[in-house]
């Protein structure tokens, strides 16, 4: 069972989002809120909420102001986004702040659920549309450019970084990833540290964008060739 609240102020999207939790969370209960302050009260009263479902166009916070705010009032308070914008860079400043998750509007009811359930068991969710390279290549590299080092950086991974790191774009935990590709956690925590490294990423979530900017689908069906 677990409580969450929908920071809203479309009530159909709230009755929506109802809907979905109580046929697929059985138990759980969704408090809604219409506005920033609506939600930070009922946040107050309420200590034991699992989630915050954030959108970015309330009446009273704008953008990312909510969950800049609510990232510094409750910190412990995991927050996700839920929104009909989905630029890309808008995806990626709202996880740099501390969402853990974004999820827009126009996903499926199943999607939906399946998005909420991977968030509540603790792991990152980004929408994969959104985060695949902007434009496709219209060419295909030589194959001896994939492994240099003056080239794209993931022609730098290995076979088995590219599926630890296909496995990180889907917000999968270290745990997650280990049983995903049934090897050992702590492999999995060698692997992400050669990633981060040969990448010169900064965080999980950098290199992720950089799987988004170098086509990462490409990168692995070329190796499997």
């Amino acid at each position: 069972m677990y409580s969450l609240l929908v920071a809203d102020d479309h009530p159909l999207f709230r009755d929506a989002l109802q809907t979905v939790i109580s046929g697929g969370l059985s138990g759980s209960q969704l408090l809604e809120a219409e506005s920033l302050a609506d939600a930070i009260a009922l946040i107050e009263a309420n200590t034991e909420l699992d989630l915050l479902l954030l959108d970015l166009s309330l009446p009273d916070a704008e953008g990312l102001e909510g969950l800049t705010r609510l990232r510094e009032e409750f910190p412990s308070l995991p927050v996700a986004i839920v929104s009909a914008h989905q630029e890309r860079q808008l995806v990626l400043d709202a996880i740099t702040l501390g969402a853990v998750g974004y999820i827009p509007k126009s996903t499926p009811r199943e999607a939906l659920l399946a998005a909420l359930t991977q968030i509540l068991e603790g792991q990152l969710y980004l929408p994969p549309d959104v985060m695949r390279r902007p434009a496709p290549r219209t060419y295909a590299p030589q194959p001896t450019s994939i492994s240099s080092p003056t080239n794209e950086r993931l022609g730098r991974l290995t076979d088995k970084q590219l599926e630890v790191l296909a496995c990180m774009t889907t917000g999968m935990s270290n745990k997650h990833i280990a049983r995903e590709l049934l090897i050992a956690e702590t492999t999995v925590k060698t692997h992400v540290s050669a990633i981060l490294r040969k990448l010169n990423a900064t965080s999980r979530v950098h290199a992720i964008v950089i799987a988004g900017e170098e086509d990462l689908s490409f990168y692995r069906a070329n190796r499997a060739r």
